[in-house]
């Protein structure tokens, strides 16, 4: 070994160099005339994960063994031998630098006096494709927080196509095909030919360009030659380049590929875009404005960020698809028109919630009552999803059907409770289910006596309109929300002038502006405080006040604006305990008949009488009242007693003395019913008059 002395001119001395290798940015070695390791900076020793005492001595291959340090060798002595620098491209052994290392080394000879060469530096630096690796690894991270925003399908294609270019691509075609009825349903690759498939998003460095690129919403059509089928039959992404006859026979002169010999394109990458084993499209990315083509590490980058839109879209068609599931069976269990009654002018208004949030179980209706009473109902089921629509659902029709045997509002918020409980505890072991937490509350209006009766079960409060515009919010006993089970619920009587409005909506309606409910109710109140004939307008007008974005939750508003019965459209007579006050009753029904010109309904009525009155006479206790209502169309026989005893229609055997008046009564009525009171029953038929 040739030894390179220490004094200031040799290679090895300690004045040779010390400041270069103090401050050297890089791994820095010495070489002498027999490729031996004379000097290595602290770099060189991290790199290589030798002390420089270590390696004092040795050549490279026996520092680092490996087919790059024999080349680096080879190198060294040509630089030694032409006493120029040279640069070794392979990887050079690095620790902790991978199996391909990832540096390269740059050699530059010493000369001393006379020019004779007498070492040789050996400069270790980062190759330029670990920049590259940080980069595509960059655009990784960026895809993860990019892509899949929204759980829209057009956003997301378009949210790939916006991240790849011009990071990875100069061009970026998203194409969708008609995808399988059931989001879990596989498919083994198109099968229509040519393929016929959706663009959903481009981008292009070509900004503000025209033509087929740029061309969204269209059908493209792809042959079977192309790459694009080939692709997608085999499940893999691929290159293409100008050379490969595939894409030279496509690019030429199909229309699907116009916009590759439009922009000029020589490279391009086709990716099916795949998840659970669905074929959702593909994404077609394309090189014009730079000269390189697509490398292999490029496709996999690729490969990546498509499986990430691939994903998205997916959980976006399976959301879009649950949430059409879940509105349309909503809107099947909500009212789609309001009846026809003479007591309220009704006019209501339904939001969904926005996207994230997911359909709620609001509910509103209208059940007209015995009496020409009616009946306003708003409930609100804890939670979203076809769960809680179901559950609505449900309420829905156990609050129609209590209210149909005329239960007080309490008494039917004690039922509604109970079956709350009943669906929670059926359901206990289910994700997402409405149970406790639901709200509702229930009010019946007389326009015969103008008064209102309410309970509630944690809803908020009804609003009152009064004629003259004052608004205030009634004051309903809150009650506990419906599944918790053991609490009573207190109901309510108010007297509400001719033309009030009573207001009930749920509380998505008060959440729906940022600020607390306080102000909220101050929109509402001067909104409703305006007077305004037409109650669609009302409900419009309280909108836009309070919303000014998607809302987060369910909205049901129902405004209702009363109306009274005129005094002449009722009659009422007090009847004595006495089976021969029957007859009289009949000339009460006529003559008042008569007096409404209802002649042609004296003979139903006057049966309908005699059965009533006979039956509270016979089986009742006194006292006892017949009242006579026409309502529009309608004309309702009630006849009341004190007794809670209530009649059952039985069918009469033919030797039977009894039995058949009550079947006669339904035979006649259009419907008839009971309706209990604090004290005794009421029993009623109703009649419709059309064509009387």
């Amino acid at each position: 070994m040739s030894a390179v002395g220490g004094g200031p001119g040799a290679p090895g001395g300690e004045g040779w160099g010390d400041q270069a290798f103090a401050q050297a940015p890089c791994p820095f070695a010495v070489f002498d005339g027999d490729l031996r390791l004379v000097r290595a900076n602290a770099g060189m020793e991290r790199a290589l994960s030798f002390t420089e005492g270590e390696m004092r001595g040795l050549r490279l291959p026996e520092i680092a063994p490996a087919a790059a340090s024999e080349e680096a060798e080879e190198t060294m002595r040509l630089a030694f031998e032409t006493g120029e620098p040279q640069q070794v491209e392979s990887s050079f052994p690095a620790a902790g630098s991978g199996p391909q290392g990832g540096w390269s080394a740059s050699l530059a000879p010493l000369t001393g006096p006379g020019g004779r060469v007498r070492a040789v530096c050996l400069a270790v630096h980062q190759r330029a494709d670990e920049h590259l690796v940080r980069r595509r690894m960059l655009l990784l991270n960026d895809a993860g927080a990019r892509i899949g925003t929204s759980l829209d399908i057009v956003h997301t294609a378009q949210e790939l196509a916006d991240i790849a270019v011009p990071r990875l691509a100069d061009h970026v075609v998203v194409d969708l095909c008609d995808l399988p009825q059931h989001a879990d349903e596989p498919t083994a690759g198109p099968s229509e030919r040519p393929l016929a498939m959706h663009r959903t998003a481009v981008r292009s460095v070509l900004d503000g360009s025209s033509g087929p690129l740029l061309a969204v919403g269209e059908t493209a059509a792809y042959p079977e030659f192309s790459p694009v089928a080939e692709c997608l039959e085999q499940e893999r992404g691929a290159r293409y380049g100008a050379t490969d006859t595939a894409f030279a026979r496509w690019a030429a002169g199909d229309p699907s590929a116009a916009w590759i010999r439009e922009t000029g394109t020589h490279t391009v990458m086709v990716v099916p875009m795949r998840t659970r084993g669905i074929t959702l499209g593909v994404a077609l990315f394309g090189r014009s404005r730079r000269a390189e083509p697509f490398e292999v590490d490029d496709l996999w980058l690729a490969e990546e960020l498509t499986a990430r839109a691939a994903a998205g879209i997916h959980n976006a068609r399976r959301y879009t698809r649950e949430r059409t599931t879940t509105m349309t069976l909503q809107r099947s269990l909500l009212p789609h028109s309001l009846p026809d009654q003479a007591a309220l002018e009704v006019a209501s208004r339904y939001l969904p919630a926005g996207s994230r949030a997911g359909v709620g179980g609001d509910w509103f209706d209208v059940i007209p009552l015995s009496g020409a009473r009616v009946a306003l109902v708003v409930g609100d089921v804890v939670g979203h999803g076809i769960r809680a629509s179901a559950t609505m659902g449900q309420l829905r029709t156990a609050v129609r059907t209590l209210a149909d045997v005329d239960l007080p509002p309490d008494e039917l918020l004690t039922h509604l409770d109970d079956l709350v409980i009943r669906l929670s505890a059926d359901e206990s072991g289910a994700e997402g289910v409405g149970g406790i937490g639901t709200t509702c509350l229930y009010a019946v209006y007389d326009p015969v006596s103008r008064r209102c009766t309410l309970a509630r079960a944690g809803h908020p409060p009804p609003a009152v309109v009064t004629p003259d515009a004052a608004v205030y919010l009634l004051d309903v006993p809150p009650g506990p929300p419906l599944g918790l089970g053991g609490l009573p619920f207190e109901t309510i009587e108010t007297e509400l002038p001719e033309d009030s409005l009573i207001v009930l909506y749920t509380d998505g309606l008060l959440e729906a502006r940022e600020g607390d409910i306080d102000e909220a109710l101050d929109k509402m109140f001067t909104a409703l405080a305006h007077p305004a004939s037409a109650l669609d307008t009302i409900c419009d007008r309280v909108l836009a006040a309070l919303l000014t974005h998607r809302p987060d939750d369910d909205i049901a508003l129902l405004i209702a604006r009363t109306r009274v019965l005129d005094s002449d459209r009722v009659a009422a007579w007090d009847l004595a305990s006495d089976p021969a006050i029957v007859s009289e009753a009949r000339r009460h029904a006529t003559g008042q008949l008569a007096a409404w010109g209802l002649t042609d309904a004296a003979f139903i009525t006057e049966l309908i009488v005699s059965e009533l009155v006979t039956n509270a006479i016979r089986y009742g206790r006194p006292p006892i009242q017949m009242r006579m209502i026409h309502e529009n169309s309608t004309l309702i026989c009630e006849v009341s007693d004190s007794s809670s005893t209530t009649p059952h229609m039985r069918r009469a055997r033919t030797f039977d003395e009894g039995g058949r008046g009550l079947l006669l009564v339904a035979q006649l009525a259009q419907r008839w019913g009971t309706r209990h009171a604090p004290t005794g029953k009421t029993i009623w038929a109703e009649q419709s008059l059309t064509g009387a």
